[in-house]
């Protein structure tokens, strides 16, 4: 089986063509990061835009470096949401006109299963095991029952931890994309220099909360002596700030690691993914973790944690051997929870 993978839902456009052996034939991502550069973050009319003039070049690429035809491929697979919802549109309507021209399965991926996924692709690991997805637009913990079948544990009642690295860089002057900028700076610092609070950390359950820390960073800035800050001020800063940031993820991730374990007895596998998880310095605090609670720790290769089309295309042939297509008259979704059923989070009655 021989699928190619779309994937438009934010600033990258991406195509990709994987089979079920697990080989990725090839995998193609231009980055916009250079338009959105000037604006310190995503412009979702520039991106689309950007969409619609690279897509089919990008398309091509990957079908060539794949060595594959068009009738060679047994379905064609497209980030159906969530996400920048001009940019779903771009790559959802691509995606049925190759499969109507070429009377080929057309299968919507959920981004965030992409995500989920990707462990079975690169490490072909079993159902169940707990998940991590960290991104600029998500922070969750849930159990991974199977191909569509998640059970949320935690969320964000506010930030997403790829947005408080975001906003931490552009505070800093550090440009965007935010988190290896913080990351390539904190490698120099002195991440015990600033006290920054770790929101959340130590209370029950598994929610996460960035908004307070983001704020932290903000008011340390401001309280630096008049004047630009220093580089030394900006590697502590950032090496504080990713320290504060791993120690609240793991604080979480432990409690999530107890109520995986309750539900699933055998359950031995943390994996983290989401562009978040590209962070060295998250991985080793989650490796350790691991290793303390007697679990195996994946993380997918960086180059397939940040967005990319491989892991839609690997989720489209999950999906597709379970007999789980769509038809053409599918919407893209801006918004597209992986556990419909988990009840909305909020900041009520919790104290940071």
């Amino acid at each position: 089986m021989r699928i190619l993978g779309i994937e438009t839902s934010c600033d990258e456009t991406a195509a990709a063509v994987v089979d079920d052996r697990r080989h990725v034939l090839a995998d193609v991502v231009r980055s916009q990061q250079d338009a959105h550069a000037p604006y310190g973050g995503i412009v979702p009319e520039i991106a689309a835009r950007a969409h619609v003039e690279t897509l089919d070049g990008i398309i091509a690429q990957a079908m060539d470096m794949a060595e594959t035809g068009f009738d060679e491929l047994d379905g064609v697979a497209v980030a159906g949401g969530p996400g920048l919802i001009g940019g779903v549109i771009v790559g959802v309507m691509t995606a049925k006109g190759i499969a109507a021209a070429r009377n080929i399965p057309f299968i919507a991926v959920n981004h965030l299963e992409g995500h989920a996924l990707t462990a079975r692709l690169t490490d072909d690991i079993g159902f169940p095991y707990l998940l991590l997805l960290v991104s600029g637009g998500h922070c969750q913990l849930l159990v991974a029952e199977g191909v569509g079948r998640y059970r949320r544990l935690g969320t964000t009642i506010d930030d997403a931890v790829g947005e408080a690295f975001d906003k931490t860089a552009k505070m800093l002057g550090l440009g965007f994309p935010g988190g290896p900028a913080v990351e390539r700076a904190a490698g120099s610092g002195d991440g015990s220099r600033f006290a920054l609070p770790r929101p959340m950390k130590g209370r029950d359950g598994c929610h996460f909360s960035f908004s307070g820390l983001k704020t932290a960073v903000r008011q340390t800035v401001e309280a630096l002596p008049p004047g630009e800050v220093s580089a030394k001020d900006t590697a502590d800063l950032c090496a504080s700030f990713q320290c504060a940031v791993a120690d609240v993820v793991a604080d979480r991730t432990r409690n999530a690691c107890a109520a995986f374990r309750e539900s699933h007895p055998d359950g031995d596998t943390l994996v983290v993914a989401g562009g978040v998880a590209a962070n060295g310095h998250l991985r080793e605090t989650l490796k350790g973790l691991a290793g303390e609670q007697g679990m195996r720790f994946v993380a997918p290769p960086q180059k397939l944690c940040t967005d990319n089309a491989a892991m839609i295309a690997w989720a489209g042939i999950e999906r597709l051997k379970l007999g789980l297509t769509d038809g053409l008259d599918f919407a893209p979704r801006p918004r597209w929870p992986l556990d419909p059923e988990a009840p909305k989070a909020t900041g009520a009655g919790i104290k940071a």
